[in-house]
């Protein structure tokens, strides 16, 4: 059973379903831990989805659940995929939300990496009164 407060895990959200190959995707990098792809509707010019290669509805679930061997290939992946795009000189940004308020849409355990043009602050202070 997942830690995080999502539920179980679902076998048939996108993520699990590209997995088995179910449904396409534009493939960046693969290896036995991690799968990564383009984003099909990209908020940076180059938004790539880094995600586990098991079910893990959450980082709070991943980190709690996962193998040493999983944790440590998973983040080598997403290394591996910032160089294999060339984006460690310019810089980006790496993004993991957890829950509904987080924004969490897919309930499988995905890292965004956005780059390509300056990205902002990462959260906007919020007016008085809030």
């Amino acid at each position: 059973m997942p830690v995080s407060g999502l539920g179980p895990y679902d076998e048939q959200n996108i993520f699990a379903r590209i997995l088995r190959g179910e449904i396409p995707c534009r493939k960046v990098f693969e290896d036995e831990f991690a799968l990564a792809f383009h984003d099909i509707a990209p908020q940076a010019p180059v938004h790539v989805l880094v995600i586990p290669k098991g079910p893990f509805v959450s980082f709070a679930d991943f980190s709690a659940q996962a193998d040493t061997a999983m944790i440590a290939g998973f983040f080598r992946a997403v290394g591996t995929v910032a160089r294999q795009l060339g984006l460690e000189v310019e810089g980006y940004r790496l993004l993991a939300n957890m829950g509904k308020l987080s924004g969490q849409e897919v309930p499988h355990f995905h890292v965004h990496l956005f780059a390509g043009k300056p990205l902002g602050r990462m959260l906007v202070a919020p007016a008085a009164g809030e």
